[in-house]
């Protein structure tokens, strides 16, 4: 009987794993194609064999608590190009993450705010000890909902985390992820270092 149920739990740990890689390859195909339907992306179908990534984890999704923040004023986050964008502090993270524990921050956007689409979208940019190895030297970005969080708690994926376009390109503006958001250990999930010329718009 022991052995019968061992053998199910294996199956069902072997299901999960091979879904949820399914699901992240998915979400990376869906990625891909966004490049190109967007007229504004900096990549063609052609630069798309230059993207690459970390082989999907399930251990890099994490479960945070999270603690929304009251009264918080607007502040300039800068941008790659020496330029600015407003955001304000929508509520600090706490997660376990490769044997630690870490303290993030997430960001709404002002001018994402205004906007019925985005209205709920939290922004979590990150820097971490990949960066100018493996990954972007000017970190990550992870999009992620308001209505995600539930009972004080929200599912933060790192095999989701995606460069910037200034990874690819100048000419945009891409907000730098704040101090209180670097990572002192390497995440080894998500995109890595795009392969391709870097392009310079005119």
């Amino acid at each position: 009987m022991k052995i019968l149920t061992f053998l199910f739990l294996l199956i069902s740990i072997n299901s999960f794993a091979q879904s949820y890689e399914e699901q992240i390859a998915k979400h990376r195909e869906a990625y891909k194609e966004d490049f190109i339907k967007d007229s504004r992306s900096p990549l063609k179908k052609n630069d798309l064999q230059n993207l690459h990534f970390y082989e999907t984890d399930s251990t890099y999704k994490v479960l945070a608590e999270v603690e929304l923040l009251k009264n918080e004023k607007i502040f300039k986050m800068p941008t790659f190009n020496g330029s600015s964008s407003d955001y304000y502090r929508y509520a600090r993270v706490n997660l376990n993450l490769d044997g630690k524990k870490l303290l993030m921050t997430l960001y709404r956007s002002v001018a994402l705010s205004t906007n019925p689409t985005y209205k709920d979208h939290l922004f979590l940019p990150f820097t971490d000890e990949t960066n100018n190895k493996e990954t972007y030297g000017g970190g990550r970005y992870i999009d992620l909902d308001a209505k995600e969080i539930k009972d004080n708690h929200i599912e933060i994926d790192f095999n989701k985390a995606y460069n910037p376009y200034c990874a690819y390109s100048d000419g945009y503006r891409c907000p730098v992820p704040p101090e209180e958001n670097d990572l002192q250990l390497a995440v080894k999930a998500g995109e890595k270092l795009y392969t391709g010329e870097k392009k310079h718009q005119k």
